[in-house]
């Protein structure tokens, strides 16, 4: 992360008169992070570079992605107390949190068993990256960070000024490096977007047998082969399988971070003996 994002989380952490840290000497200490159940481990590096802001030595011989088990060290530490304990939350929150997300991730990836998982845009704002990175751990994909990477039309977009309009301006309007990515609600709607040559078809919260009869169609016309295929809305961990079985190549799931729960990961000064 840039220093200066990592000062303002260290500024809103630690304030202005941190006694409770203060009250100790610096000297030095060991201690270890400690996972506290099974999971994905991602955050690694954003948390090394915490530790080493405070000159804390910072070891470890895992790597995001990794998956961990309940009492698994995660980091060595060597450093001051002092240092250690105003790193310490700061960098548990990273790994708490990208952790849960790339465990959850993980698990709708080996479920789906096929299609490519990926996340959206709905993120914690000023933390985005982080929870997109986090998602890359556990084997997702990132989809796209922000609204400049590709041209979506969604249904208000459509709403406004209709399918085909939509599809015409975005057309005019993109680079040749930029893919156009509509969301349909209906079969009919998923071919006339491909007979315009858009790059993506979105199947917004319609069923697994909606999604079946639209990619039959697109089949039936030649046009399944020359275009990306996406189910989004209404997909959990308990029928992500269901969908991935329609023929789709993308899954997008919102659930991925702003659904994840944090691991628990914790911790400990090594008594000296």
């Amino acid at each position: 992360m840039l220093i200066t994002e990592l000062e303002r989380f260290i500024e809103e952490d630690i304030g202005y008169d941190d006694v409770s840290c203060n009250i100790i000497p610096d000297c030095k200490v060991q201690a270890e992070v400690v996972a506290r159940e099974f999971g994905i481990v991602a955050g690694l590096s954003e948390a090394t570079q915490i530790f080493e802001y405070f000159d804390i030595l910072p070891t470890t011989d895992l790597t995001d992605g990794d998956l961990m088990k309940e009492n698994d060290v995660i980091f060595n530490l060597d450093g001051g107390a002092r240092s250690i304990l105003k790193a310490e939350r700061l960098a548990l929150n990273f790994l708490g949190r990208m952790s849960g997300i790339a465990t959850l991730t993980r698990q709708y990836v080996e479920r789906a068993a096929g299609p490519r998982i990926a996340c959206t845009r709905k993120t914690t704002p000023g933390f985005r990256k982080f929870e997109k990175k986090a998602v890359i751990a556990g084997g997702g994909d990132p989809h796209r960070f922000n609204l400049s990477d590709a041209i979506m039309i969604k249904d208000n977009h459509i709403e406004v000024i209709g399918l085909e309009k939509a599809i015409n301006a975005a057309k005019k309007a993109a680079s040749f490096t930029r893919k156009i990515e509509v969301e349909v609600e209906t079969a009919a709607d998923a071919v006339r977007a491909a007979q315009m040559g858009v790059d993506i078809i979105m199947f917004d919260n319609m069923t697994v047998n909606n999604i079946q009869r639209a990619v039959k169609s697109l089949e039936e016309k030649g046009l399944r082969d020359n275009i990306i295929l996406e189910a989004s809305g209404g997909i959990t961990i308990e029928n992500v399988d269901k969908y991935a079985g329609t023929g789709v190549d993308i899954i997008s799931i919102g659930a991925l971070i702003h659904s994840s729960n944090w691991l628990d990961i914790s911790l400990r000064i090594i008594p000296k003996t």
